[in-house]
């Protein structure tokens, strides 16, 4: 049958997270694995009434194709808060509908990047953004993620060494590592970017769950170069109605971006996107995703005590200032899929390294989710890993 396949489907891998989250799906299993907002932060009873009001008021019109771009209301609220809460000159003919943030990678992908295009991305990088991405054959390039932002030495000569079509980045804890770029680091990279023609992509799926500091302007602030926002209502109201867009202001980048969703799916989920709206329009926002916040401050700050409390001194972890991952980084010569066999042992899963990786890819490293677990199955759960990593330390031999 690989005859029949193209090239591009047959050398891309299918998702490495997909994959464990089947194994996980035992209800024994302790999983840190997936990106997975906590369900008792949806707004259940609130978005079925959305949904009421929605059809009540439209009848059988709601279930009817519509425009590529998007609702025009829903495209007019998300330009407005852009507007208000980052200062940006943010329009409604600025913002196309998508699938998720996940399509709006893949119609960069198509819009964009030829085969053996050069690209950008960090190390450690987003996973789903390089499963997107690969399927346009690029070449891609890994700049270090210090605890500040990229590595602004690295990505200098990255630049200056290849023509890059694309610049990936994830500004705002990031995931994996939950990292989030400085200020100063931002303006650094938005003046390098000025003098090149790389499209600056900046995926912000997180940037609304912080729950220390102050929110930061994004790199495109800083500089004039060609650029892409990716925005998402996932984390901040529901991920199941995949609702989530594109954000730029050049109009040239929009057109085409269109025309490849056109092809693609006509248009997102005219439904979703009219509950989604209702939604918005009747409840406040803003005192929702502060509930989320409080939430996830509390798992992320049980985690970390948890972390100090069974693992052994010498493992580090980031200290995120939101968002959903916490990035373990192991004795270099521990490996962390041979921990996550020990670890499925007991009854706990995570998220091994190796797949935010391209090209020389460290063992020693890891990604752990903590949004999607309460307090006491948090403590049990590193309580757990805390004895696979004990046990894995007595276990390797080293010289």
């Amino acid at each position: 049958m690989n005859q029949l396949f193209s090239d591009r489907i047959l050398n891309s891998k299918k998702s490495f997270i997909r994959e464990i989250l089947k194994v996980t799906s035992n209800k024994d299993i302790i999983s840190f694995a997936g990106g997975l907002p906590n369900p008792i932060s949806f707004p259940t009873s609130a978005l079925r009434d959305a949904m009421t009001t929605v059809t009540d008021k439209n009848g059988s019109h709601i279930f009817q194709y519509a425009t590529t771009e998007g609702y025009l209301p829903l495209r007019e609220y998300i330009a407005k808060r852009y507007q208000i809460k980052h200062g940006l000159s943010i329009n409604a003919e600025d913002i196309l509908i998508t699938s998720g943030s996940q399509q709006g990678l893949d119609l960069i992908g198509k819009v964009f990047l030829n085969k053996s295009d050069s690209i950008l991305i960090e190390k450690p990088g987003y996973l789903g953004a390089i499963q997107a991405l690969s399927l346009y054959e690029p070449h891609f390039h890994q700049v270090d993620l210090l605890e500040d932002g990229v590595d602004l030495d690295q990505f200098k000569t990255r630049l200056a060494q290849d023509t890059m079509k694309l610049f990936y980045s994830v500004p705002n804890f990031q995931n994996p590592t939950g990292l989030t770029y400085s200020r100063a680091n931002r303006q650094a990279l938005g003046l390098m970017l000025t003098h090149t023609q790389t499209v600056l992509i900046e995926d912000d799926p997180y940037g609304e769950l912080r729950f220390f500091g102050e929110d930061l302007p994004y790199i495109q602030s800083f500089s004039n170069c060609p650029s892409i926002l990716l925005g998402s209502f996932s984390k901040i109201v529901t991920p199941g109605m995949r609702i989530g867009w594109i954000c730029t202001t050049h109009p040239q980048i929009m057109e085409k971006l269109i025309i490849a969703k056109q092809a693609s799916d006509l248009h997102t989920n005219y439904f979703a996107q009219r509950v989604i709206y209702q939604y918005l329009i009747d409840n406040n926002l803003e005192e929702h995703i502060s509930h989320i916040k409080k939430l996830y401050k509390e798992q992320c700050e049980a985690m970390v005590s948890s972390i100090h409390k069974y693992f052994p001194e010498n493992i580090k972890v980031t200290q995120p200032e939101g968002g959903m991952f916490l990035w373990v980084t192991l004795p270099k010569y521990l490996s962390s899929l041979k921990l996550f066999e020990l670890a499925s042992e007991l009854k706990v899963a995570f998220v091994p390294g190796e797949p935010f990786y391209i090209g020389e890819i460290p063992q020693n490293t890891l990604r752990l989710n903590y949004t999607n677990s309460d307090i006491q199955t948090i403590d049990k759960g590193i309580r757990r890993l805390g004895e696979a990593i004990h046990k894995l330390i007595k276990n390797t031999v080293t010289y």
